[in-house]
């Protein structure tokens, strides 16, 4: 769903529609058919999936933020194992962090595609970023 979210707004009715909600959850329902959710550390799901074909997407928290999925959860030594246990994959992946130092050093094994982008929260003033796209393809950073 887009543009919905369960927020507490003084003074507005709510946004929240549950005459709605039967379609919408037809919808995800049929999306989702087939689809296998899993609740693993990064780690054990690459070791549990990892084969030829297989394309994995990761989002660790960016480097520097590790505390930002949870206190605990990922420490910043996390990114060399992930790096190194990323060399040796079967299938291919592609990784996205902040474009620092730190993060081009750890993963220098890999291809890099340096992108621009605008993060704004609850509709405020944008913040301009550079994130990398990491993978196994060698490219040149723009």
């Amino acid at each position: 769903m887009s543009g919905q979210n369960f927020g507490v707004v003084r003074g507005e009715t709510a946004r929240f529609n549950l005459n709605r909600l039967a379609p919408q959850l037809e919808d995800v329902h049929e999306r989702l058919s087939g689809v296998v959710l899993e609740n693993l550390d990064w780690l054990a799901f690459i070791d549990r999936y990892d084969r030829p074909g297989t394309l994995f997407y990761l989002d660790p928290p960016y480097f520097g933020c590790e505390d930002d999925y949870g206190k605990a959860l990922f420490s910043r030594d996390q990114y060399a194992a992930m790096a190194s246990r990323l060399k040796g994959l079967k299938g291919t992946f592609l990784l996205s962090l902040n474009a620092v130092p730190d993060v081009y050093k750890i993963f220098s094994a890999f291809g890099f595609h340096e992108v621009s982008l605008t993060y704004s929260v609850a509709g405020g003033i944008g913040k301009p970023v550079r994130e990398v796209i990491i993978s196994q393809r060698t490219s040149n950073v723009s």
